[in-house]
């Protein structure tokens, strides 16, 4: 693992990938250099404008690239399902759950969830749910869930996973990333007891210059704090290409195994994709069974193939 880099990727001729959020940050580069190694790469992307101009690009900077466009939108369960449904009856071989809000002003989806637990976990668990059928299809497939090792601000309250009776946006999003790291731990679980040849693996990119960290001060014209925050990317973080590093080795590298976190080597912050810490909570075999029978609940999607 030591020095990992995308020339490293293997091939991946005759697959199939999705990434979500992949318009731009680490979503376009993780959808660039899994088409570069051979995949035929879906950019799923809430902005059709985005997205249409993030697959031009790549097609640009990768001209035998097979590629393409599909808009999705996880803050609206019928997106999540209008989507899953243009690929029914289609092997899966790789879900890069990577979209993602961070630290929003309190707001809510389509579907009335809170804003960073609707998107963060709410909205890919449906879509791996429904798209569970492809990737049982697969005879190796993979589920990679960008997390955060800002997850360790917060476990979820099973209580109120709305955040209805208190908001804090940085709490709500830790809750959104441990909730990303039981998924993970859970859908694993239930891989491997009835045997499914599913790999369910997390991934966090450190410190990366994003837009990420920018949106919810700019919703709130927040010009200074904006600034702040642009100049703390621009001199401690490491850049996007760097921060997509994590998750393409977990997508990818032969020696990945269930349930496997990884992020960057030093201090979780910046270098080569390495096992990474996590919060002794983010593993917790009852948390994790609860979490997903409330997203069942709450999505109305359920995993048919893969009860626990």
């Amino acid at each position: 693992m030591s020095g990992w880099n995308v020339s490293d990727i293997p091939d991946l001729s005759g697959r199939t990938a999705v990434v979500t959020g992949a318009n731009s940050g680490i979503g376009y580069v993780t959808a660039r250099e899994l088409a570069r190694a051979g995949a035929h790469t879906v950019l799923a992307c809430r902005s059709a404008e985005r997205g249409e101009a993030a697959l031009a690009r790549l097609r640009s900077e990768v001209p035998r690239a097979q590629a393409e466009f599909e808009p999705l939108d996880l803050g609206s369960l019928d997106s999540v399902r209008a989507f899953a449904a243009g690929r029914q009856g289609r092997r899966l071989d790789l879900l890069v759950n990577n979209a993602g809000v961070m630290a929003l002003p309190f707001g809510h989806t389509a579907d009335g969830f809170e804003t960073q637990f609707g998107v963060n976990h709410l909205g890919h668990f449906a879509l791996t749910g429904l798209l569970l059928p492809g990737l049982l299809a697969a005879p190796a497939a993979r589920v990679v869930s960008v997390a955060s090792g800002l997850h360790a601000l917060a476990n979820i309250d099973i209580g109120d996973l709305n955040s209805e009776k208190r908001y804090r946006r940085w709490v709500a999003y830790g809750r959104s990333k441990t909730a990303n790291l039981l998924f993970v731990h859970e859908l694993a679980r239930r891989a491997a007891t009835v045997g499914a040849p599913l790999v369910a693996v997390a991934a966090h990119p450190g410190y990366a210059a994003t837009s990420l960290q920018t949106r919810g001060v700019r919703m709130e014209g927040r010009k200074g704090a904006e600034r702040f925050v642009e100049v703390g990317n621009r001199v401690f973080a490491q850049s996007a290409e760097a921060g997509a590093l994590p998750t393409l080795y977990a997508a990818t590298a032969p020696e990945v195994r269930p349930d496997d976190f990884y992020g960057p080597r030093v201090l979780m912050w910046r270098g080569a994709p390495a096992r990474s810490w996590r919060a002794s909570w983010a593993r917790n075999d009852v948390a994790g069974e609860r979490l997903w029978v409330a997203s069942e609940q709450l999505t109305g999607v359920e995993y048919g193939g893969l009860k626990g």
